[in-house]
């Protein structure tokens, strides 16, 4: 049985197919598919916003579809950048951008009101079929300069609560186990189980 992730976000892509891994199904990206129209991410939330791509990619392509939306919520900007995480600065996947600016609009936050949680809806769609939806979510603040290499996007300036790491210093495995969109999928997971 195949399955479609409907991203074309490379980051993300691996992060999920390494999540489904040991899943009996064959996972397929956006560029493993013939290109469709797209509709923008207009929704108010992350699972509108999946639901949405989601549904997308099943009418467009016949295959159970997953797709996730994700973002980065800060108190202290009343729960911005939300769904417009990706495109905070205004050109969409400018991570250097959407960082300098968050960073410059925390700068004279005092560091005991930089909460922040990282938040991830994710939504199967079967063709003629069941729609689900999860959530999962990774609490932690934002320190003043990004730390670390590993993953993307507000990673480097993120720091789990628990730890003194940010998202960018942690292993692929930790990360894995503790972020929004670990805890979204595997919550997923039997969804997806029962298709295989």
């Amino acid at each position: 049985m195949k399955v479609l992730l409907a991203t074309r976000n490379a980051g993300k892509l691996v992060e999920l197919r390494r999540m489904l891994d040991g899943v009996p199904l064959e996972v397929l990206g956006l560029a493993d598919v013939p290109e469709f129209p797209e509709a923008p991410e207009t929704g108010a939330t992350f699972a509108e916003n999946a639901l949405a791509k989601a549904r997308d990619a099943a009418a467009a392509t016949g295959l159970p579809s997953v797709a996730d939306d994700s973002g980065l919520t800060v108190d202290a900007l009343n729960g911005m950048p939300g769904v417009l995480s990706a495109r905070w600065a205004g050109r969409h996947g400018d991570d250097a951008a959407n960082l300098e600016l968050l960073l410059g609009q925390l700068e004279d936050v005092p560091d005991e009101r930089r909460r922040a949680a990282f938040v991830c809806a994710a939504a199967l769609v079967v063709p003629g079929g069941a729609e689900t939806v999860v959530h999962g979510e990774w609490t932690g603040r934002i320190v003043r300069a990004p730390r670390g290499t590993n993953g993307f996007g507000y990673d480097p300036i993120f720091v789990p609560d628990g730890e003194e790491r940010t998202s960018a210093e942690l292993s692929a495995e930790e990360k894995d186990a503790a972020s929004h969109r670990g805890r979204a999928m595997r919550a997923l997971l039997p969804h997806l189980q029962a298709l295989a």
